[in-house]
C-alpha cells in the first residue's frame, strides 16, 4: 500500500511520504543508506520542496514558453520515445522453461561446480581459550552452543555455519584446515589473521554439474539478449527497408 502521509505542501500541492520512498528508491545502496534515517529523510523532503519552488518560479516567469527549453523539451521526447518504442519491441519476447533446459543440457560443460564444503566455525582470539573450548566440544559440549556463546563472528548466530564455499572463498589457513576435515570431524584451533578457529566439516561436495535449478535465471538471461538482439537487428533491417536512409 502507497504512503500518502503528506509531509508538506507547496502552493497547495501535497509532499508526501511516497514521494520520498521513491527518491529512496533511486538511490545506490550506500546512498540509501546514509538518507534512510529520519534526518536523511529531512534533507530530502528539503530538496524536493526547493525543486517544487523551482519549478513554480519557472513557470510564473514563462519559462515552459522559452525557446531554449522547447528546443530541449523536444529533444528529450525524442529520446523518450526512442527509449519506449525500443520496450514495446522488445516486449512480447520471452523464453519458456522448455528452451532453457534444452541450452542447460547442450552447454552443461559451461556449468560445472568445483568441490565444496560446508563448514562451521567458532572464532576467539585467545590461543588458550580456543583450545579449552575444543576440548569442551571434544567431551561432548554441541559445537553450535559453543558457537553461540563464544564466537565473535556474526555467524555465531547461526551455530557457526558458513555455508557451502569451494576453494579461494577463505583465508588460506582456514582454508587448508577445512578442506583437510572429514565430514563430522572437528579441528584444533588454527590461527588466521581475524584469531584462532575451531572448525567443524559438515558436508563435501564432488566436483560435478550445478543443478538447472541453480542456473536457470542465468541462462533464461543468456537467451533473452540472444533473442533480443535477432529481434533488434531484424528490425533494424525492416525499418531501414522502409524508411529513407542516406548516408553521406
Amino acid at each position: 500500500m502507497s504512503n500518502k502521509k503528506v509531509l508538506a505542501t507547496v502552493e497547495g500541492r501535497e509532499i508526501t511520504e511516497e514521494h520520498i520512498d521513491r527518491l529512496l528508491a533511486g538511490l545506490g545502496p550506500q546512498r540509501v543508506e546514509q538518507f534512510n534515517t529520519p534526518q536523511g529523510r529531512r534533507t530530502l523532503l528539503n530538496e524536493v520542496i526547493t525543486q517544487e519552488l523551482i519549478y513554480l518560479d519557472a513557470k510564473d516567469n514563462n519559462l515552459d514558453q522559452d525557446p531554449g527549453y522547447l528546443t530541449e523539451l523536444e529533444i528529450m521526447k525524442a529520446e523518450l520515445l526512442k527509449q519506449y518504442g525500443l520496450r514495446k519491441m522488445m516486449e512480447d519476447i520471452e523464453v519458456t522453461r522448455e528452451e532453457a533446459l534444452n541450452y542447460y543440457n547442450a552447454h552443461k560443460h559451461n556449468f560445472r561446480s568445483r568441490e565444496s564444503i560446508r563448514a562451521k566455525h567458532i572464532l576467539v582470539e585467545d590461543a588458550a581459550k580456543a583450545e579449552q573450548i575444543y576440548w569442551d566440544v571434544k567431551k561432548g559440549l554441541f559445537f553450535e552452543e559453543a558457537a553461540k556463546k563464544y564466537s565473535t563472528c556474526p555467524s555465531a548466530s547461526v551455530g557457526g555455519d558458513l555455508g557451502y564455499f569451494s576453494r579461494g572463498q577463505m583465508v588460506p589457513e582456514f582454508e587448508e584446515a577445512a578442506f583437510a576435515l572429514k565430514v563430522n570431524d572437528v579441528s584444533r584451533p588454527v590461527k588466521t589473521q581475524f584469531g584462532y578457529h575451531i572448525i567443524k566439516l559438515v558436508d563435501r561436495k564432488a566436483p560435478g554439474f550445478k543443478d538447472f535449478e541453480e542456473v536457470e535465471g542465468e541462462i533464461r538471461n543468456i537467451l533473452m539478449g540472444s533473442k533480443q538482439n535477432k529481434k533488434y537487428v531484424e528490425e533494424s533491417k525492416r525499418l531501414r527497408e522502409k524508411y529513407s536512409v542516406v548516408m553521406k
